[in-house]
Order: structure tokens, then sequence, then C-alpha cells
């Protein structure tokens, strides 16, 4: 693809913290079976994420979830970068295995004026979505994942996890 144009970005993200984002995504996708989070604060000293979840984590899930996320980070997976199109993305995503992370990509979180190019972010095998923020090379380069803490919203029933990256 040549001349490719992107949507403009008005974000700096922090690129360890927003990459541990998507880490975070997918792994509460794996665990609890929800959507990626439509609420998300990402910051160098502290983020914070919420998902609507079924039920009120308890604690060894909490710590199930850090572990799993340094364990991620340890394993230095490679960070790239795909380009295509809207077509050949309702492509991929509805011919994907059923257990891949490109069976779990939505078009309904593209921004309506969204390019006819999109950039995917891949983070290995184990994470997809598309993104045009700023990222790290490999999960080795994010450092370690602390959870500062969480909140659960029992009427809403949204789980909120408070991060940092160290």
């Amino acid at each position: 693809m040549e001349d490719i144009i992107l949507n403009e970005h008005n974000k700096e993200e922090f690129p360890p913290a927003h990459t541990a984002e998507h880490l975070l995504n997918q792994v509460m996708q794996r665990m609890f079976d929800c959507d990626r989070s439509r609420n998300a604060h990402i910051e160098r000293k502290k983020s914070k994420i919420s998902w609507i979840i079924d039920h009120k984590p308890d604690h060894k899930e909490e710590q199930a979830i850090e572990r799993q996320m340094n364990e991620l980070i340890a394993e230095d997976l490679p960070v790239t970068f795909e380009f295509v199109t809207r077509v050949e993305l309702e492509g991929l995503v509805f011919n994907s295995e059923p257990d891949s992370p490109d069976a779990r990509l939505s078009l309904d979180r593209l921004p309506e004026d969204a390019s006819e190019t999109i950039r995917l972010v891949r983070i290995g095998d184990f994470d997809v979505c598309p993104c045009i923020g700023k990222h790290v090379r490999s999960t080795g380069q994010i450092g370690r994942f602390e959870m500062l803490g969480t909140n659960w919203d029992q009427e809403k029933h949204s789980f909120r996890i408070r991060y940092k990256v160290v």
C-alpha cells in the first residue's frame, strides 16, 4: 500500500502503559469473556481501565490478572503493525478461527469517519486490535505491571483496574 492515510490522532500515549492496555484488554476478554474496555485513561504515572463483566473478581482472580500480565511481558512478545482496508478487515474478522484474537476484532469500535486504511497492532499471537497510538517494540519493554487497586460497581457490573508500569 502506498501513501497510507490514517485518521489523525489526538493523544500522546506513554507507549509502555498503552501497550499494557492492549494486553490487559485481551487478558480480561479471555478470563471473563467480556468486550474490550470502552473506558480507559492511560497515563505515565497511573492508568485506569474498566470493563463490564458478570461478577466481581475475587482476590485470586485479581492476582491471576497481575500474574498473567507479567508473564506476557516477560515473554517479550513482538509488537507489530499491519495495514488493511476496511474490506480486508471484515474478511479477517469473519473468517478467523473462533479461538484466535482476530475473532474478537470488532468494526463497531472504529469512528464513523475512520479512514479506509486501518492499522492493526498485533502483540505476538496473543492480541490484535485496530489502533493508531504509540506502542513499544516488544512486551519486554513495558517493564513490570503493578495493579494498584480495583473498584467494583455492583449496579453497573463495572470492574475497574488501576495500574502502573514500572
